[in-house]
């Protein structure tokens, strides 16, 4: 049932990004200062890399869309509901 749940976030995330095609890249430092500025944030995260491994992650704030990608997991406030997505493909 969760892994149902997390999916249809993560196509609402998706379809938000879609349908306002504002998705702003930050550094791994800027996300964990937006995502501290929220209220029970919600934030996507997935593993991924070819030779080593890389954290992405992906939320809203104030109807933006923000995304890094770090090569250490980012320490999240304890409010946050994470969903662990299978990828995260941004374009470009």
């Amino acid at each position: 049932m969760a892994a149902g749940g997390a999916a249809a976030a993560a196509a609402a995330i998706a379809q938000a990004i879609k349908a306002s095609g504002v998705l702003v890249r930050v550094q791994p430092e800027e996300f964990r200062k937006i995502i501290g500025r929220t209220k029970d944030p919600l934030v996507v995260i997935a593993e991924g890399g070819f030779f080593s491994t890389s954290y992405r992650y992906l939320a809203a704030y104030k109807g933006l869309a923000f995304f890094t990608k770090s090569p250490a997991p980012i320490d999240l406030p304890a409010d946050a509901e994470v969903i662990a997505a299978k990828q995260i493909w941004i374009p470009g």
